[in-house]
């Protein structure tokens, strides 16, 4: 079965951006797909002062759209504050996108997922409360 992807998707996809790990992150993420087989994390560098994420990276295991996923949420996530990189949603995640599949629409999740993982690995070792994450039914 062919998938209809958007130029922004293969975009993203071939040309992934914020590929990588940092190192002595302040925040590390992961979320996975155990029916598809999609794995996330992302990497996270916090400045202390003005709590903004600085820099980002990931790395995905997965396919065009959890790769092209990741690469979109960290474009959108850096630079932001650690609460508004929080409100980022799977759906502005595939809009930004120009769509996903609705079959791919997963792969928008773990990239929220993971990212919200990663925040709050960031509040833990701060002192910070600790976000309850909501769960997305696939």
């Amino acid at each position: 079965m062919a998938l209809d992807y958007s130029k922004k998707v293969m975009d993203h996809f071939i040309n992934p951006r914020n590929v990588g790990e940092i190192e002595n992150p302040d925040g590390v993420g992961e979320a996975g797909n155990p029916k598809c087989g999609d794995i996330m994390k992302i990497y996270l560098k916090v400045n202390d002062a003005d709590k903004t994420i600085e820099d980002v990276k990931f790395k995905t295991f997965g396919c065009a759209s959890a790769i092209a996923s990741s690469s979109m949420a960290t474009e959108l996530i850096k630079g932001k504050s650690i609460e508004d990189a929080w409100d980022l949603t799977n759906n502005a995640v595939a809009e930004a996108l120009d769509g996903l599949p609705p079959i791919k629409m997963h792969c928008s999740v773990l990239a929220e997922e993971a990212i919200h993982t990663a925040i709050n690995d960031y509040r833990a070792k701060h002192g910070l409360e600790v976000i309850p994450m909501e769960k997305h039914e696939d």
